[in-house]
């Protein structure tokens, strides 16, 4: 199990929400606020983008303390380990305690943050943007030709 360097001393104030030792797996989702709606933590857990321990999960997977969740969100991959259970959504400061994200998950997303900062911007590949009045009256003038009065005029 990976570390994250902080170990707790006694049992956390937000494990005190959650009688059980374990919990849905969108709830928790929710809760460390990866998901703004558990139906979404549903959905991406219904698409296999989480999987916990090794194994595509189930939004109804019931989490433990110790559990490592690798989520798939958008392009980034992040690697998690279950530091706490709460029922309750609260600040994002406790939600931060709820989890702790592995040493090789946080290097790959830095990179790929940094990699998406360093690429090409989009927009500069466009040769040309809208087209100019100049422009749009040549393109009316093209449409408007038609075979049969070019024949006429002849």
């Amino acid at each position: 199990m990976p570390q994250c360097g902080y170990r707790w001393p006694t049992i956390p104030k937000h494990n005190r929400h959650c009688p059980d030792p374990e919990l849905r797996l969108d709830k928790w989702l929710w809760a460390a606020r990866f998901f703004k709606t558990r139906s979404l933590a549903t959905d991406q857990a219904g698409k296999g983008r989480v999987s916990v321990n090794g194994v595509v999960a189930k939004a109804s997977r019931e989490v433990h303390v110790g559990d490592c969740i690798e989520l798939r969100h958008d392009v980034l991959a992040r690697t998690l380990v279950v530091q706490g259970l709460t029922e309750v959504r609260g600040p994002a400061v406790v939600a931060q305690t709820l989890y702790c994200e592995t040493p090789e998950s946080q290097q790959a997303r830095s990179a790929a943050m940094e990699s998406r900062r360093l690429a090409a911007e989009p927009a500069a590949t466009i040769d040309q943007g809208r087209p100019t009045k100049r422009d749009r009256r040549k393109l009316v003038e093209w449409t408007r030709w038609s075979a049969s009065a070019d024949e006429k005029s002849r």
